[in-house]
């Protein structure tokens, strides 16, 4: 079992035109083997590898689970011998459709779950038309804590939230590639799902430019109060924190707003 206190890494990868995605797969391994030895936790943003805005290269990198995509992620958190959600990529099946999807590794480099992505995004995107959008929510024990799946748009409805926090989810783990567009809407839907819940939200965006649309970065880390307890700015950069995934129990037993629930 990991301590109450968990050290955690959120790596902000900035996506550009001028970089091919095996490009960026490598130099994202090469970051998260960079990391620090005491990091349990590290998470990776949505499409880090392709970028959400080319969607004309959607088809091209596509691959299966397991894939040389999710084998190398397995292989350096066996390395590290940390957790790693591994941010999303565009799986394919063996029936042939796309899915954004996340993937969730345990410090052995077993896959311990797979999230794809429910809500797809149509708001001048062209996500929800080339992919095809999940059934379940992701729920899964970790020794830091329950944690619950989600990607990027799903932030806006509430109800995924509350079925992963009935679930008995005590941390979203959050991988985004959100626009420079609407930033207020990012942080006020972190801490509303964090504050709604009494949970942790941890956060991972996507920096950088693609295709004329600039990301926001600003990854989060939220506490059960709706506090932001970690900050990151707009570029690339890893945001470390030191949580106390046991603050989410704490709370839920000194206010139990959960608890007196009456719909849904």
């Amino acid at each position: 079992m990991l301590p109450s206190i968990t050290d955690i890494a959120l790596l902000q990868i900035a996506v550009h035109d001028d970089e091919t995605p095996e490009q960026r797969r490598q130099r994202g391994l090469g970051m998260l083997r960079s990391l620090i030895t005491r990091v349990q936790l590290a998470i990776l943003p949505e499409l880090w590898t392709v970028g959400f805005f080319n969607f004309d290269q959607y088809q091209a990198v596509a691959e299966t689970i397991p894939g040389p995509q999710s084998e190398a992620l397995a292989a350096v958190a066996r390395e590290k011998r940390m957790w790693l959600h591994a941010g999303s990529f565009i799986e394919r099946t063996s029936e042939g459709t796309l899915h954004n999807s996340s993937l969730l590794f345990d410090p052995q480099g077993r896959l311990v779950s797979t999230y794809r992505k429910l809500h797809l995004f149509g708001h001048e995107s062209d996500e929800r038309s080339l992919l095809h959008p999940g059934e379940a929510p992701a729920i899964v024990a970790t020794p830091f804590g329950i944690a619950g799946l989600s990607t990027c748009y799903d932030l806006r409805f509430p109800e995924l939230y509350r079925i992963l926090s009935r679930g008995g989810a005590e941390v979203f783990l959050v991988s985004s590639a959100w626009p420079c567009t609407r930033p207020e809407h990012w942080l006020v839907l972190n801490r509303a799902r964090a504050i709604e819940n009494l949970a942790f939200v941890v956060a991972c965006n996507a920096a950088g430019e693609t295709r004329g649309r600039r990301l926001l970065g600003s990854s989060l880390v939220v506490d059960p109060w709706g506090v932001v307890v970690a900050r990151a700015g707009e570029g690339e950069e890893v945001l470390h924190a030191r949580i106390d995934f046991g603050l989410a129990r704490r709370v839920r037993q000194q206010f139990p707003a959960l608890r007196d629930r009456r719909l849904g």
